[in-house]
């Protein structure tokens, strides 16, 4: 488990100093800290995890962390590979009447690098984590900076969505919480977003 922690810090760490992929989209609304955006398909490995927040996130980042260190088996032979890193890693608390504060079963993924195809990612050996894809998306999203508190959590859903109450736009599901810094960075340039999937014909 040290070595897995150690591993993971200097994933991330890496990350920091260099630029990593994020999944590709396109912005078709563009109005202060919001934005709705077009997203291309991607694909996710992603784990269910029990507890609060802190702790579901904790738990969800490790077992993905461990899938993409290697803890899998390449789809052409028993060997395993390593994945790069890419952000954010995104949660999503499972029942919609739960939101995100007060949630105590989340559903925690990363998106995988676009050069590989469902067929050959490598085969998660904890079967705790899977993979999925994510069909082409419509995104309302909320930016901000800071710490995640539940309070500013709650506080930036509630202004997503009277946003998206202003332009008419109909959400579909769950928010999510997406997260595209290691924790150690400084408040003020933390980069956060409140995701909520959209139906396409609400659009403007």
């Amino acid at each position: 488990m040290r070595r897995l922690f150690c591993l993971v810090g200097l994933l991330v760490l890496g990350s920091a100093a260099m630029a990593v992929e994020e999944p590709k989209y396109e912005i078709v609304v563009q109005d202060a800290g919001f934005e709705v955006r077009r997203y291309a398909p991607f694909i996710v490995a992603e784990t269910w995890v029990d507890g609060d927040m802190d702790a579901a996130s904790g738990k969800g980042f490790r077992a993905i962390a461990d899938y993409i260190f290697g803890n899998n088996k390449s789809p052409q032979s028993a060997a395993s590979s390593k994945i790069a890193m890419t952000a954010p890693v995104v949660m999503q608390p499972a029942r919609e009447a739960d939101g995100m504060v007060g949630a105590q079963r989340w559903r925690v993924h990363f998106v995988m690098p676009s050069e590989y195809t469902l067929a050959s990612l490598p085969t998660p050996t904890n079967g705790a984590v899977t993979l999925r894809e994510v069909p082409a998306t419509l995104v309302a999203v909320a930016k901000y900076s800071g710490f995640n508190t539940e309070r500013r959590i709650h506080e930036e859903t509630l202004a997503l969505a009277a946003w998206m109450e202003t332009r008419k736009l109909a959400a579909v599901g769950t928010a999510k919480l997406a997260r595209y810094d290691p924790p150690w960075t400084l408040p003020m340039w933390r980069r956060n977003e409140i995701h909520m999937e959209m139906l396409p014909s609400t659009a403007r």
